[in-house]
């Protein structure tokens, strides 16, 4: 009898089995819906599955993102396209204002948001608000220094801008090609600092100017995302300018005898927000995925995102990947009182926001980047 009951059982189990063969096409057809597709705009590895994965299967939806380098690239690719093609858009803070002059994005409810949940130094960040009205959310940033090799250089002596121009690295200096964070670095080098270093008269200008054209001689290259990575990794390039730990920090996970230092002179913070496209009908479901990656998760997504790292302006972020990975809290400087700690940092007035030129237009630096690099 037991074996009967066994031959009957699977009997059984084989005629479910077809049934549900047969019926669950109707039933897909009946309750399945597509995916909501998300048009986003961002620089590369915020579409990517380590960072939206979740979400998507959450929430039925499916990222569609288009990449940039740069926020000139970004606003010359919303302005060649449809109103409404970007239902999200990620952009550097600096770009934000622009983006709102140009009606490119949409006012955002405050109240959604966990602000009291933000280090109170980016509660309220500058170009983000008119006033009361939101306009894009920051939901991670990162420091800008001296990048280098540490075969060639030691920590001591790349603590400032000066290491450029050490002979240790002739011809061997890279520059990751966007005028705005070498430029400013140059501008702290000059002694910049207020009110900001992209602040200045021109007489500092030219003196920027000056400088860098000094530091010619020692340049090797000019690279874009892809090229940089290579060029620190593979050895060509000993020295980079115009970037940080969001790039050696990849490298240095992959062994490569590369590191990140905010040098004496000062550093400057690069700084991510995400805004609402103009025209867009899905606000509903892009303020979920904001407030996702505001969450304590999303923000270790963001930390530890696989492109390039990035920090959190949350207290929850920094206590989250505290305990998720103690390591790279410690390695990025995500701990109160931590010698490399952005707050720390903002306190002792080492950190500068990059901004766009206030004196300038970009297309005034932007100029003189393309005369450098031909010079």
């Amino acid at each position: 009898m037991p074996q009967l009951k066994t031959k009957l059982t699977r009997r059984g189990l084989l005629a479910g089995v077809a049934g549900t063969a047969l019926t669950a096409p109707m039933l897909n057809r009946a309750w399945a819906q597509e995916p909501t597709t998300i048009n986003m705009l961002a620089w590369y590895g915020h579409g990517e599955p380590d960072m939206v994965s979740e979400f998507e299967a959450e929430n039925n939806v499916k990222f569609v993102p288009k990449y940039y380098a740069g926020g000139d690239n970004m606003l010359a690719l919303i302005a060649q396209s449809p109103p409404g093609t970007y239902d999200i858009i990620l952009s550097d803070a600096e770009f934000v204002q622009q983006l709102n002059a140009a009606g490119y994005i949409e006012e955002m409810d405050s109240s959604l948001f966990p602000f009291d949940d933000f280090w109170p130094e980016y509660q309220k960040f500058p170009g983000h608000w008119t006033e009361d009205t939101l306009w894009s959310v920051m939901v991670r940033f990162g420091l800008l220094g001296v990048s280098y090799n540490t075969d060639a250089l030691t920590r001591e002596e790349a603590a400032s801008y000066e290491a450029f121009w050490n002979p240790k690295v002739t011809g061997k200096v890279g520059h990751f090609d966007w005028h705005l964070p070498n430029l400013g670095q140059i501008s702290l080098l000059n002694g910049n600092r207020a009110p900001s270093p992209f602040d200045i008269d021109e007489a500092a200008w030219e003196a920027v100017q000056e400088k860098t054209l000094s530091l010619k001689p020692q340049v090797g290259g000019y690279f874009d995302y892809g090229g940089t990575f290579a060029s620190l990794k593979n050895g060509e390039m000993l020295a980079m300018a115009g970037i940080g730990d969001w790039i050696t920090g990849v490298l240095q996970k992959d062994g490569a005898p590369v590191a990140s230092v905010i040098p004496e002179e000062g550093g400057i913070q690069w700084t991510e927000s995400y805004s609402i496209g103009k025209g867009t009908t899905k606000q509903e479901i892009i303020t979920k995925f904001i407030q996702y990656m505001l969450s304590p998760a999303g923000q270790v997504r963001s930390i530890q995102m696989a492109a390039y790292p990035g920090l959190s302006p949350t207290k929850s972020g920094w206590k989250a990947i505290q305990e998720a990975n103690p390591a790279e809290a410690e390695r990025s400087g995500l701990i109160e009182g931590h010698d490399q700690s952005p707050i720390k940092l903002l306190a002792e007035k080492r950190l500068f926001f990059r901004d766009i030129p206030r004196e300038q237009s970009l297309e005034d630096w932007n100029d003189f980047w393309s005369e450098y690099k031909t010079a």
